[in-house]
């Protein structure tokens, strides 16, 4: 086998405007532009392997963007001179080097497995187990509004070839509270067509109280999942107990033993994977790998990011079995900011990844600039 090492490590900084001008989550968070990590890997051969972690701000779940840089800068150096392809034994190197903080570790693992589909010439998607050939449906990201509003995003992304749509909820009792977060599910599912399939995400907007009135409110025949209901897991335990509609969990579920705790105390009937999140495509494969053993569906995101972190939203979940995945997150329709060209075909309301090595795209350095950190020569 051909001598593969790290040799340079090039981190760069780019501003991703949200394309919807204003990001409205529960709780009043509001977010208008998305600070993205670009990591390239280059190896003694000159293979570059590139890889992307963007936080949605610092108030969503443990991470921004100045502590994925920072954490970078703790990792780096210990990963020069080892083989890429390694992808396990490069992820022991981070986990040794910086306890934790995955966001920091995603854009390097993902970077090496860049790398190690270049270096055998096969795309991502057939190294993490095979992509099924089937497209993958979309999701929109309806972020909270006025319920009518709220309706005709939700159309505006149907008539897009959208199949999934997630819808943003979780009003403070100031704002109108369950009542208006009834009120925008029922007006987001008003045209629901045959296919399709609704995500009513709180991303933990609510206390067991505020969830059952509002799902009482509800008029009957409504047919979505509750994604992240609840902050922490004894106030989803609760609801899990009274809830009549399927619950995904999303920020609850970070870590590889996250995911195994929901599955042997039956919290959820799925997940959020966001590659992030879960540290890079390597954890993201063995979360993968327990929620298709215990028969919990999967929709395959990020947290935000570019064009870079929808390529390896899509070579991921082209390994997900149909019947388990619901959707992928087209992460970059969310932003402005052009990093890269994915070269994927879309077509029958999905997306496949493109037949070529690693993860298929061709980066636009003008946008990315010059690095902002640089290790090794």
């Amino acid at each position: 086998m051909q001598d593969l090492k790290i040799q340079k490590i090039d981190v760069f900084q780019v501003d991703l405007p949200y394309s919807g001008g204003v990001y409205l989550l529960s709780g009043g968070r509001e977010y208008r532009s998305f600070d993205a990590t670009i990591v390239r890997v280059t190896t003694n051969t000159g293979i570059e392997g590139w890889g992307e972690s963007t936080p949605f701000g610092a108030t969503y779940i443990a991470s921004h963007a100045l502590g994925t840089r920072a954490g970078i800068a703790e990792i780096a150096p210990s990963l020069l001179g080892r083989d890429p392809r390694q992808v396990d034994r490069i992820n022991d190197a981070m986990d040794f080097a910086l306890i934790g903080h995955n966001h920091a570790k995603t854009a390097l693992d993902v970077a090496c497995w860049d790398i190690l589909g270049k270096s055998v010439g096969l795309p991502v998607c057939e190294l993490l187990g095979g992509g099924t050939g089937k497209p993958l449906p979309m999701i929109s990201s309806i972020y909270a509004g006025d319920p009518e509003e709220m309706r005709r995003r939700t159309a505006d992304h149907r008539a897009r070839g959208y199949l999934g749509h997630s819808v943003k909820i979780g009003a403070l009792d100031s704002e109108g509270g369950p009542a208006l977060d009834a009120e925008r599910i029922a007006a987001c599912l008003a045209d629901k067509k045959p296919g399709e399939f609704f995500i009513v995400d709180a991303n933990g907007g609510l206390l067991p109280e505020t969830a059952l009135r509002m799902l009482r409110l509800l008029p009957q025949g409504m047919d979505f999942v509750l994604e992240a209901p609840c902050a922490t897991i004894r106030e989803t335990m609760s609801l899990r107990k009274r809830c009549p509609y399927p619950i995904v969990l999303d920020e609850l579920a970070q870590l590889d033993e996250d995911i195994a705790f929901i599955v042997a105390n039956d919290l959820a009937d799925g997940i959020g994977l966001k590659i992030s999140k879960a540290g890079g495509l390597t954890h993201g494969r063995r979360h993968r790998d327990i929620c298709r053993a215990a028969g919990l569906t999967m929709s395959v995101q990020e947290t935000a990011g570019s064009a870079i972190a929808f390529a390896a939203i899509v070579h991921l979940g082209a390994t997900i079995p149909t019947r388990l995945l619901r959707c992928v997150l087209k992460s970059d329709d969310m932003v402005t900011a052009k990093t890269a060209k994915f070269n994927a075909q879309y077509g029958d309301g999905g997306v496949i990844p493109p037949d070529l090595p690693g993860l298929g795209i061709e980066v636009d350095h003008a946008v990315l600039g010059e690095p902002v950190m640089v290790w090794g020569n």
